[in-house]
């Protein structure tokens, strides 16, 4: 089966073990202490069925919390209907990744406003009412990856080369900061040049793919790839191998999961990523300790870790692939 193949089987296996347990958990809900309820953008990109993954082997820990799970379809419409749902069970605390910033602002504020404890996991909302959130440093992750794009092509004062950047969501805040952060070395090397404005790929490696193919027929030469997930990554790594210039090319994604984007690192087909950890399981967490009487912090950032060749094969080995 086609790698293509392997992570589109991926998102929707993980879909069906969402619904699966929704259904067994609430068969004993009048048994549970907590009822949570957690708000998923979507379920069929690699990241987001980790995501799940994630935090239903968390919520398995803990048979005082009855958790329920909605899909928003990569809909902010129904995203924002399904957390209205919430509201109306009286879940005793609100999980939400949101979609868009902007767009799931007024719905977590009605969460709030109904005394509901709201935890925003991985993308933000245009408000501070909440009670916490848990996510990566997405201008961090960016530095990072610009640092790292400044060395592949020739290090600090010398980098030369022409870089496409495929952007994750415009209307999300972790695409502007993982823009940003990238920028912040980028930009102060004369010698680079950006090929694109502003292309999004809306995460999708196969509208990553689209970018790429026609940046690849509009330009001669291109050096380096920086997408904002391992998925356009990987699109953009595929639109180059298939009119025979991926070895010319230099290609960074994020996320690293196991068996996505440190797999590609480890086949060559990724030059680098960098880890960002889902926050699932650490936002259940967060939420039951706050449901018991306990203090959480305002934030929680959680840790990144470059991923190239020389230590990839050393991380599957640890997950056991």
């Amino acid at each position: 089966m086609k790698r293509r193949e392997l992570l589109k089987l991926a998102g929707l296996t993980a879909a069906l073990l969402t619904t699966t347990a929704m259904l067994a958990g609430g068969t004993h809900a009048q048994d549970k202490k907590w009822k949570i309820g957690f708000s998923q953008v979507t379920t069929i990109e690699p990241w987001r069925a980790q995501f799940n993954k994630d935090i239903l082997a968390e919520a398995a820990k803990h048979p005082e919390v009855e958790l329920i799970i909605t899909d928003g379809e990569d809909k902010t419409e129904k995203q924002v209907a399904d957390v209205e749902n919430l509201i109306r069970q009286e879940v005793d605390a609100l999980l939400v990744s949101p979609k868009e910033s902007a767009g799931l602002t007024g719905v977590v504020q009605q969460a709030i406003d109904a005394k509901i404890p709201v935890f925003v996991l991985d993308r933000n909302v245009e408000t501070n009412d909440y009670t916490q959130f848990v996510g990566g440093d997405n201008k961090l992750i960016g530095r990072a990856a610009g640092e790292y794009a400044v060395e592949l092509l020739g290090g600090k004062g010398k980098a030369a080369g022409n870089v496409v950047e495929i952007w994750g969501g415009m209307g999300t805040q972790p695409a502007h900061d993982r823009h940003d952060g990238f920028h912040e070395f980028t930009d102060k090397e004369p010698g680079i040049k950006y090929l694109l404005d502003q292309q999004s790929g809306d995460w999708k490696q196969d509208q990553a793919y689209n970018i790429m193919a026609t940046a690849l027929r509009n330009n001669e030469k291109i050096d380096l790839v920086y997408g904002h997930n391992d998925p356009m990554a990987y699109g953009a790594y595929l639109a180059a191998k298939d009119v025979g210039r991926e070895k010319d090319i230099k290609f960074i994604g994020i996320d690293g999961l196991p068996n996505e984007g440190v797999q590609l690192v480890a086949n060559g087909e990724l030059t680098a990523t960098f880890t960002y950890v889902t926050p699932g399981a650490e936002g259940l967490r967060q939420a039951i300790k706050f449901l018991n009487g306990e203090k959480v912090e305002k934030t929680i950032t959680l840790p990144t870790q470059k991923i190239t060749k020389e230590n990839a094969a050393q991380i599957l080995k640890d997950n056991g692939l």
